[in-house]
Formats: C-alpha cells, structure tokens, sequence
C-alpha cells in the first residue's frame, strides 16, 4: 500500500484535500468471476431469443462503460440458473478479458441478473472500501486504460487473465469523494445515452417520413400534381473523375481539391479535401471540376453509394460518378434520395473483383420527381431533421470531450 502527498488529483471536489491511496485490485476486498463456465458452457441448443432468454453478454455489449443489449446472445432460463456466478448485479463492474480488451461496462438497475459469456469477467468490490461507480470511471480513463492493456498477454489472441487484472493499480479514495466523483460522470454517461437515444429515435422518425413522403402517401397542402418519373440523366450530368500520375510532383499539391472516396464517411457535406491538385494534374487525369451546390459526391466503387453536398469546388478520383443537378432541381430533396438511389445503383452494379457503377447505368435509374417547389418544401423539411440528428451528434462528441477532460484531471 502506498500513500504520498503527490497522489492528489488535479482537480478536486471542495471539501476533501487527503492524499489518495494506491492498492492493487487483487488487494483489495473485491470479488472476481469470469464466463468460463466449463463443461457448463451453453450448448446451441440452450441458447434463446430477447423474448424467452436471458441476455448473455459478449465483449461488444461493452460500449463506452455501458452494457448494450444490441445483439446480444441470449440462453434459456433454465442455463441461466445453472450458471450462477456469471449473474450480475447492480454496481457490477464487466471487462472484456478476451478479445475486445479495455471494454467496460457498469451494471445499473436495468442491467440486474444478466449474464456473461467466456469473452468477460466481473469485478465485484466490497462496497465499504470501493464503489464500482467510481472504479469503472478509473478503468475508463487514459490511466485506467494503460494499466488494462499494458497487462494482456497472448499473442494471436489477446488475454487478460484474471491474475493478471488482479495487479492493476487502483486509486483508494474517501467513500463520500468516491460517491461525488461517481455521481457526477453518472450524469454525464446518463446524459450522452438519452442524447444518442434521442439520435436513434430522430433517425426512425426521418426513415418513416421519407417513405411516407417519397410515396406520396403524405403530401404538403397545397401540392396535388402527379409526380414526372425521369431518369438521373435527366436531371444531372453524370461525371466520373480521373487520377494524375502520383510520381509527378508537378501534378500535385496545387490549388484544386481533389477528394478520394474515404474521405466522404457518413458526411453530408464536404468543403475541403486532404489532397490537391494542379490545373495540369487535372488535365491529365481527365477529371473535371465539380461546381459547389450543385454537385452529390456518389462512390461508384468499392462501396457503392456514399454520398455528400459538395460546398467547394472540386475534383474527385475514379472512385465516384458525381451528380451535376441541372436548373429546376433541388439538390436536398435529391441527396435524400441517395438510399434509393444506392439500393438501385447496387442491384445493376458490376464487377468480380469489387462491384461497380458506370456513369452509363447509373444515369439510367428512374425516380419519381415533383415539381420544383414541391421538391424545395420537402428537401428543407428532411434538412431541418438532419440538423437536429447533426446537432445531438455534436452533443455527444461535445460531452465526449468533457468526460475525457473530466477524467484525466479527476483521477490521479
């Protein structure tokens, strides 16, 4: 055991100014199990659905100190009472100590009496000495994490045996400085949920509408013409892009951007890319420049599909066949077409090594438009939804960056 004047965090709750301690966990009172259950292990036909079962947890249900019932395994009732030191309860700690190593996950109340595969391990403390609210927000943080990963063992697969967690350094606090700390990064884990939550429930609401509102089966009052079916060579120009030779110093870095296919990501817009190039690399690498505002980035290749608002005029490489609107279209209702579009583009797609879409076929695939007010009223209202989806993911990267902030100041 250690104690020493130096090992005061850097930020501190007003009341409490003891030194903290350092104790490793297998020194402590707590109680460590893991999902090796042996011959017990669940066979195929023990396993069950979120109905009639028991979640049984793997290592990704473990999602930024977070138990997550998204695709878990689930065993029957019967398994799960014969496995019995494998049941959670609250205030629980769950590590991956195989496989997805650094994993957490905290058990609150929601999460009682569910069980755990051969991936996991749990740590129980004895809560006179140490809350698990508290440690599971050490284990999270830069140090929590160095001193997990930095005791793995196995080389084709890593490992973190129990003796091995049992060696890792923990702070040992005040009970009542351990509850404040734990509150707080409680709200903060409670606030990022309900937000992505709020994500997932906004993303729903967008799906339905977008059906609703691309069939025709909801309508804005004052629009009662029939939709023009047109093909997207109607509509658009559709212009692939081209690469300058890459030992050519004199074609690159220059003043156009040039975009590559994975630099689009999930992005709706983009203004900027990590490569240019010279109006002599251009010419040579038979591109053209796309106009800003008018101009949906679509991958061909490799991933057909994804797609973004160029706001910066722009090159891009092979990789994509990039829609030029033309006069009369709004270029919001078409970019909330891309699901559809993709879908289609995907089915006529070709290819044997990796499917892909020319700028032939998919200027040939057919969407029902109306006219271009119409277009404008329902492109503003999906955009308006899109903003508020961007805003809670913004949110979330925001209260993010406090927990990391919040995190390596409040432990030492």
């Amino acid at each position: 055991m250690s104690k020493d004047v130096k090992n005061v965090p850097a930020l501190r709750f007003k009341g409490y100014s003891d030194a903290w301690e350092k104790r490793k966990l297998g020194e402590t009172n707590s109680y460590f199990t893991d999902g090796n259950y042996g011959e017990s292990y669940p066979k195929e036909s023990e396993l069950s659905d979120k109905e009639n079962g028991v979640p049984f947890l793997r290592g990704s249900n473990l999602r930024n100190g977070e138990l997550i019932e998204d695709n878990a395994n689930y065993i029957t009732k019967e398994k799960h009472a014969e496995l019995t030191s494998g049941h959670l309860v609250e205030d629980d700690i769950v590590l991956a100590v195989r496989g997805s190593l650094g994993a957490l996950g905290y058990v609150k109340d929601e999460n009682i009496d569910w069980n755990i595969n051969s991936q996991l391990a749990v740590i129980r403390t004895d809560k006179s000495e140490l809350s698990g609210k508290f440690l599971v927000q050490f284990l999270l943080s830069w140090r929590g994490q160095k001193e997990l990963l930095s005791r793995n063992t196995g080389t084709a697969l890593k490992q973190l045996p129990i003796k091995q967690l049992k060696d890792v350094p923990v702070p040992i606090v005040n009970l009542d400085e351990q509850k404040e700390i734990g509150a707080l990064f409680s709200s903060i884990d409670n606030l990022i949920a309900a937000t992505q939550r709020r994500i997932s429930a906004l993303e729903e609401i967008k799906e339905a509408l977008s059906q609703y509102l691309f069939v025709q089966k909801w309508r804005f009052r004052g629009y009662s013409n029939p939709w023009k079916r047109v093909v997207l060579g109607e509509i658009a120009d559709i212009i692939g892009g081209g690469t300058p030779k890459t030992d050519e110093p004199k074609f690159w870095n220059g003043e156009i951007d040039w975009y590559a296919p994975a630099e689009i990501g999930s992005n709706r817009y983009v203004a900027g890319s990590v490569r240019t190039i010279t109006s002599v690399g251009l010419n040579k690498s038979s591109a053209s420049i796309l106009p800003a505002n008018r101009t949906i980035l679509f991958t061909s290749r490799a991933g057909i599909g994804n797609a973004a608002i160029l706001k910066k005029d722009a090159a891009t490489n092979q990789g994509f066949q990039s829609l030029v609107l033309k006069d009369g279209v709004d270029i919001y209702f078409i970019y909330s077409r891309i699901p559809e579009i993709k879908q289609k583009a995907i089915r006529i797609a070709a290819g044997s090594t990796f499917l892909e879409i020319s700028g032939k076929k998919l200027s040939q695939i057919a969407l029902l438009v109306p006219e271009l007010n119409e277009q404008q009223k329902i492109g503003a209202f999906l955009k308006k939804l899109d903003d508020l989806v961007a805003a809670n993911h913004s949110k979330v990267s925001r209260l993010n960056l406090l927990k990391k902030f919040l995190l390596q100041g409040l432990f030492i």
